[in-house]
Protein backbone atom coordinates (compact mmCIF):
# COMPACT_ATOMS: atom_id res chain seq x y z
CA UNK A 1 0.00 0.00 0.00
CA UNK A 2 2.44 2.51 0.41
CA UNK A 3 1.29 4.48 3.46
CA UNK A 4 1.18 5.50 6.98
CA UNK A 5 -2.14 6.17 6.52
CA UNK A 6 -1.47 9.08 9.11
CA UNK A 7 -2.13 13.14 9.01
CA UNK A 8 0.92 14.98 8.73
CA UNK A 9 1.43 18.87 8.03
CA UNK A 10 2.43 19.41 4.22
CA UNK A 11 3.31 23.06 4.95
CA UNK A 12 0.96 26.11 3.80
CA UNK A 13 1.46 26.16 0.01
CA UNK A 14 -0.82 23.35 0.14
CA UNK A 15 -3.20 24.42 2.78
CA UNK A 16 -7.11 24.83 1.52
CA UNK A 17 -8.20 26.92 4.62
CA UNK A 18 -10.69 24.01 5.53
CA UNK A 19 -10.19 22.48 8.64
CA UNK A 20 -11.68 19.25 9.48
CA UNK A 21 -12.24 17.88 13.07
CA UNK A 22 -8.58 18.25 14.39
CA UNK A 23 -6.97 18.41 11.29
CA UNK A 24 -5.72 21.91 10.16
CA UNK A 25 -5.96 23.10 6.61
CA UNK A 26 -2.32 22.17 5.87
CA UNK A 27 -2.93 18.68 7.50
CA UNK A 28 -3.69 15.23 5.25
CA UNK A 29 -3.94 12.09 5.19
CA UNK A 30 -1.26 10.07 3.27
CA UNK A 31 -2.85 8.92 0.53
CA UNK A 32 -1.79 5.05 -0.67
CA UNK A 33 0.47 4.62 -3.52
CA UNK A 34 -1.40 2.13 -4.94
CA UNK A 35 -2.88 2.29 -8.78
CA UNK A 36 -0.96 5.63 -9.49
CA UNK A 37 -0.56 4.62 -12.93
CA UNK A 38 -4.39 5.41 -13.41
CA UNK A 39 -4.41 8.75 -12.14
CA UNK A 40 -4.52 11.84 -13.95
CA UNK A 41 -4.53 14.31 -11.05
CA UNK A 42 -2.77 14.22 -7.71
CA UNK A 43 -2.38 15.83 -4.08
CA UNK A 44 -5.56 16.86 -2.38
CA UNK A 45 -7.40 18.73 -4.74
CA UNK A 46 -5.99 17.53 -8.12
CA UNK A 47 -4.18 20.82 -8.49
CA UNK A 48 -0.83 18.64 -9.41
CA UNK A 49 -0.79 17.02 -13.04
CA UNK A 50 2.04 14.98 -12.41
CA UNK A 51 3.86 12.99 -9.61
CA UNK A 52 6.48 15.53 -9.62
CA UNK A 53 4.14 18.36 -9.13
CA UNK A 54 2.71 16.34 -6.82
CA UNK A 55 5.80 15.85 -4.83
CA UNK A 56 7.53 19.19 -5.18
CA UNK A 57 4.68 21.18 -3.65
CA UNK A 58 4.77 19.44 -0.77
CA UNK A 59 6.73 21.33 2.11
CA UNK A 60 6.15 21.17 5.95
CA UNK A 61 6.77 17.33 7.24
CA UNK A 62 7.38 16.08 3.87
CA UNK A 63 10.26 19.02 3.01
CA UNK A 64 13.19 16.30 3.94
CA UNK A 65 11.10 13.50 1.50
CA UNK A 66 10.73 16.47 -1.25
CA UNK A 67 14.57 17.59 -0.78
CA UNK A 68 15.45 14.20 -1.29
CA UNK A 69 13.63 13.86 -5.02
CA UNK A 70 15.02 16.90 -5.97
CA UNK A 71 18.25 15.81 -5.02
CA UNK A 72 18.10 12.38 -7.28
CA UNK A 73 20.03 12.64 -10.45
CA UNK A 74 18.23 12.10 -13.47
CA UNK A 75 18.00 8.82 -13.49
CA UNK A 76 17.46 7.94 -9.77
CA UNK A 77 13.94 10.24 -10.37
CA UNK A 78 12.97 8.28 -13.40
CA UNK A 79 13.64 4.79 -11.30
CA UNK A 80 11.36 6.23 -8.58
CA UNK A 81 8.53 7.13 -11.09
CA UNK A 82 9.09 4.11 -13.25
CA UNK A 83 8.76 1.99 -9.53
CA UNK A 84 5.26 4.07 -8.92
CA UNK A 85 4.06 3.22 -11.93
CA UNK A 86 3.97 6.83 -13.66
CA UNK A 87 6.37 6.79 -16.83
Amino acid sequence: MYSDLLVHDMGAALGDRMVQGSAQSSEWRTMPLWRMAERTRFLHDGRALSVTQAITAHGGQAQASRDAFLALDSAGRAALLAFLGCI
